[in-house]
């Protein structure tokens, strides 16, 4: 008789690869539910839900990220800093023009992993920039192209 059972991994288990995703123009939302699938390694076929089975991400430009209708005016990032009356509030807005873009798409990609001890794993596998360098030259990252897989993907 043949047994049936399902392999589950464990984190040595499986071999972690770099990807690196140029933002510029690419719509944020879509590009964080790709980034959360990769961090997450549902792109895999041994992807086992609790564990990390993940890949890094290196995104470069994050301050060329577009943002679909009035989402870069209208829409609102809210923290509290534990005080009474200290809700603070900003806009993509004025991330960008403060020079935190990256906040943006690290924003986007942590509210699309689930919410438990693993996010904050698969969080330090995400590494966002600004410019157009990195410091990530020694891993050798394969370049993902998001734009190819769907043309909603990027603007203009």
């Amino acid at each position: 008789m043949k047994n049936n059972f399902t392999k589950s991994f464990q984190k040595g288990q499986v071999e972690s690869k770099w990807f690196l995703i140029d933002a510029t123009d690419m719509v944020a939302g879509r590009m964080a539910a790709e980034i959360a699938n990769l961090l997450r390694g549902k792109n895999k076929a041994h992807f086992t839900p609790n564990s990390d089975c993940g890949d890094n991400v290196i995104v470069i430009n994050a301050d060329k990220v577009a943002l679909t209708g009035k989402k870069m005016s209208d829409k609102v990032y809210y923290r509290h800093t534990g005080h009474p009356g200290g809700l603070k509030e900003t806009t993509p807005e004025k991330l960008i023009a403060g020079g935190k873009s990256d906040r943006i798409i690290e924003k986007a990609v942590e509210r699309m992993l689930p919410d438990n001890k693993l996010r904050a794993v698969f969080m330090k596998k995400l590494h966002v920039y600004c410019g157009e360098t990195h410091n990530h030259e020694a891993q050798k990252p394969e370049v993902l192209d998001l734009s190819k897989a769907n043309s909603k993907n990027k603007r203009g």
